[in-house]
């Protein structure tokens, strides 16, 4: 046998044949194939032989992309465990009252969607009918991760359950007055209905792979038993265009998460046209995810298109399948017959042939209607198909049409998401094809009528007695909140006692912490830390071999390290998340871990250490997600600053994280100086968030790399940590009428302060006292609401105002990040204001270099302090001078 010319060698080319002869054969079969039955059927024979391969387990590569037809035939359906024409009828009201409430809401200019979930509506409903299960069954139930824009369908459906009301819906996307509902799913505006948060696209893919894998740690862990949940989540295949979409799929298919569903809309529409105009986007995600590991089910065509596969006896129709891009495809939704019968059958004489047995209704049928995702049937077949599979998640990709049963100025139209309304007439045309029962009557206010059967009616009837035998109504969020026990006080009190002689960074102090919490009887196994990668700068190696790194599949391997104490252990049980280079992922975790308490109510007490430049401005949605989902835990910055970790240079260096943390209401940050203001902080913060008064709250902690002694803690400072500021050390005047003022500083910058208070004194004469601001943003946020008060005619001060009442001189606020930290506070302070701060980009060099560029180390401080003096005539003009000289400025 000759090789073809140009042919590239392969891997196979590597391997010794050992019967040439007969691989020729199978060489010659193949050739005389094509040649006797064209390129198509050999192909075809080709692929089925490949099929067959996978099917007895040969180990050969897998098939990427499959023919354009559903993965499951009409013959090998299951069969329909539930009444279709019952659950029709109910889909038909949701149908209704979603465009209803959305249509009645543009008169406000509210506005809404209406398309998605008209494409959508059996993909939901057949879930709920059929297999989502509640929390108020066994275990936690299922985790169920709603499209955004298909949410006025989910409304819909509570309001036929009677959980919503009429004027509920009337107030979709008008919260101000407390009774209204969100745009979106938003557990934190409506937390009795939303768990997960989904309309930033992109994250509720990412976050359902890791909450299914989270179930998975709590499981191998012994804290819950959750064989029985599984993650679901809806998707738009426009949706799949963020990184984040896919970001976990390995993740998913290397830890077997059989548990986990990814339902993705195939409607061929994104916001403004076509998903993948030129291309098959259904075709893409199936290679995307069958090169992934998943399982992949494609429910395409409804039950109309069996006859055009049975009269398919060339194949020309399946090639004529696989080469129509979306648009296209689209565009045959839009048009009518006799364009259908050009366009699309007369592409090649064996097509034409075809068409000519089939009526015009018949085509119409299938390309303007006749969808997989429309037909219950067929959802419930890969629905099925994707609970029973075993050893890997799988994907559903189930093609609908964008507007379906809207009508025709809906249906498939490019500018279809921005579309808010029907009109009167619309309706009425929507009523007869979906035969609801509403009369011409109910339009006369000019408003479109809500429509309920009635809260006795066979619908509402079998649409509870469904939901209560999976366990319950769904979505639904429930919170059996247990209050932790605090732990034993005597691993805060190793940190207050300070380190002596000893040198001791802030990181390392926090991760000291959390080890000693860890062992902890009532509270330590609900610890869960995750790191992305880097545990050993953070000094959490010592956490490797006493709590393990979590793997399903333990540790089958033996360590390099493993002669050392440290080594590295993973374990089926294991306790850390050590995620590898994805905060993407390491964040997911957390949120995961962080809404335990709802989700399965479980506490459990996350905390996530990472680059501090590498939280909030490479994650700061997922912290967005995290406080929409009400998440509790501790968020940690380390290697804080910009100043402090001046090797890294441009990339590396964090001076902006408190400013962007500042934006999140239910972020509580902290930037504190010594290790006893850590202790006390945590300690305070394991009071609020998972106390009796629990808040739904979490923290940011930044923490230094830099070892410096830790002193050990005054008396009574406790509140002025947890408040934001405390007097740390106050100068002591050399004369009666020295001049004097106020430094404050946070963070590593408290060190700086220390040393330019004692240049003062001694080169100056000049007396400042030091405070610690242990947090920027809780000043700002209690001077807020003393401001909020004084609008309701009550008087309360500031606590900032309040500790600085009376302190003499003006206030210099320095730190380690940009001036506009430390700046938001200042209109509260009374004393004239000043601050120093990192403003720009960072650099590498050593510290004390990277502080003299940014004029915050202690001479900076001491010349900026002479400066505002002089502005009061306290000290002489030519002191600020003299003092730039001096040190070299």
């Amino acid at each position: 046998m000759t090789d073809p010319v140009g042919k590239l060698p392969s891997e196979l080319d590597q391997l010794p044949d050992r019967d040439p002869e007969e691989t020729a054969e199978w060489a010659a079969s193949l050739d005389a194939v094509t040649q006797a039955a064209g390129p198509h059927r050999a192909a075809y024979l080709m692929r089925r032989s490949l099929q067959h391969a996978e099917g007895a387990g040969l180990a050969l590569p897998k098939l990427l992309e499959t023919d354009y037809v559903n993965s499951i035939p009409t013959a090998a359906e299951p069969a329909f465990d539930g009444d279709l024409e019952m659950e029709s009828r109910i889909t038909a009201w949701n149908r209704w009252n979603a465009a209803a409430m959305v249509t009645r809401g543009a008169r406000y200019g509210v506005g809404g969607h209406i398309a998605t979930f008209a494409s959508a509506a059996w993909l939901y409903e057949t879930g709920f009918n059929h297999f989502f299960r509640g929390k108020e069954g066994d275990g936690s139930g299922d985790q169920l991760y709603i499209q955004g824009h298909a949410s006025p369908g989910i409304y819909a459906r509570a309001f036929l359950d009677g959980r919503l009301s009429e004027q509920q819906l009337d107030n979709f996307r008008q919260e101000a007055g407390g009774e209204g509902l969100p745009s979106y799913p938003h557990p934190r505006r409506l937390p009795w209905l939303w768990e997960f948060p989904t309309v930033s696209m992109g994250l509720g893919p990412l976050s359902a792979i890791y909450q299914a894998r989270f179930n998975r740690y709590l499981a191998n862990r012994n804290i819950k038993d959750t064989a029985n949940s599984h993650v679901w989540a809806f998707l738009g295949d426009g949706e799949m265009d963020e990184p984040e979409s896919t970001a976990a799929l390995a993740l998913a298919s290397r830890e077997q998460l059989d548990n986990l569903t990814f339902v993705i809309n195939c409607n061929l529409q994104r916001l403004d046209g076509p998903v993948r105009a030129n291309f098959r986007v259904v075709q893409e995600l199936e290679a995307q995810f069958r090169g992934a590991g998943w399982n992949v089910v494609k429910t395409l065509w409804g039950n109309a298109w069996d006859e055009l596969f049975q009269l398919d006896t060339t194949g020309a129709l399946l090639r004529r399948l696989r080469e129509v891009p979306d648009a296209q495809f689209q565009t045959y939704a839009t048009r009518d017959i006799a364009y259908i019968r050009e366009h699309f059958f007369g592409a090649e004489p064996a097509l034409a042939e075809l068409a000519k047995l089939l009526t015009d209704a018949k085509i119409g049928e299938c390309f303007y209607t006749s969808r997989g995702g429309h037909e219950a049937r067929k959802v419930y077949a890969a629905y099925k198909a994707a609970v029973e599979h075993k050893g890997a998640p799988t994907v559903i990709l189930a093609q609908t049409v964008k507007g379906y049963t809207l009508g025709k100025g809906f249906e498939s139209k490019n500018a279809n998401h921005q579309m808010k309304k029907l009109s009167i007439d619309e309706f009425k045309g929507m009523r007869e094809l979906l035969g609801l029962p509403i009369p011409d009557s109910a339009f006369e206010d000019g408003l479109v009528p809500y429509g309920h059967p009635g809260a006795d009616s066979p619908e509402v009837r079998y649409l509870q007695e469904r939901r209560a035998a999976l366990g319950g109504p769904a979505p639904a969020r429930r919170v059996h909140a247990v209050a932790l026990p605090q732990p034993e006080e005597r691993a805060f009190k190793a940190l207050y006692k300070g380190s002596g002689k000893q040198e001791m960074a802030t990181t390392m102090a926090f991760v000291r912490l959390v080890k000693d919490l860890m062992r902890d009887k009532e509270t330590g196994k609900r610890w869960v830390p995750i790191v992305p990668d880097e545990a050993r700068t953070f000094g959490m190696e010592s956490l490797f071999p006493s709590a393990g790194i979590y793997s399903p599949l333990g540790q089958t391997y033996d360590p390099v390290d493993r002669d050392q104490l440290m080594y590295y252990k993973e374990a089926k049980d294991g306790q850390i998340l050590n995620e590898g280079i994805t905060e993407a992922g390491a964040m997911a975790d957390f949120i995961a871990a962080s809404t335990s308490y709802a989700t399965h109510g479980e506490t459990m007490i996350p905390f996530y250490i990472f680059y501090s430049m590498f939280g909030w401005q490479r994650t700061g949605d997922q912290m967005w997600q995290l406080a929409d989902q009400l998440g509790k835990g501790f968020i940690v910055g380390a290697t804080a600053g910009r100043t402090t970790l001046t090797g890294e240079g441009l990339q590396h260096a964090d001076g902006h994280s408190h400013l962007i943390a500042a934006t999140n209401p239910a972020s509580l940050n902290y930037d504190p100086a010594f290790a006893y203001e850590v202790a006390v902080i945590v300690k305070d913060g394991l009071r609020r968030m998972y106390g009796p008064e629990a808040e739904n709250v979490f923290y940011y902690l930044t923490v230094y790399n830099e070892p410096k002694p830790q002193p050990a803690m005054p008396e009574g400072v406790e509140e002025g940590i947890v408040k934001g500021l405390y007097r740390f050390k106050e100068g002591t005047p050399a004369k009666a009428d020295a001049p004097r003022l106020q430094l404050l500083a946070s963070g590593t910058a408290i060190h700086w302060a220390l040393e330019a208070q004692e240049l003062l004194a001694a080169d100056w004469g000049v007396t400042a006292d030091v405070w610690s601001a242990t947090s920027w943003g809780e000043l700002r946020r209690d001077a807020l609401e003393a401001d909020e008060a004084l609008l309701r005619g009550e008087q309360q001060v500031p606590y900032v105002t309040q500790a600085l009442s009376g302190a003499p001189g003006p206030v210099l606020a320095v730190s380690d990040w940009m001036r506009q930290v430390p700046d938001q506070i200042s209109q509260w302070v009374e004393q004239d204001w000043s601050s120093l701060g990192t403003d720009g980009f960072g650099l590498s060099d050593t510290r004390a270099a990277a502080r003299r560029h940014f004029g915050v180390d202690a001479q900076s401080i001491v010349v900026a302090s002479l400066a505002q003096l002089a502005r009061r005539g306290e000290v002489p003009a030519s002191a600020v001078k003299e003092a730039r000289e001096r040190y070299g400025l």
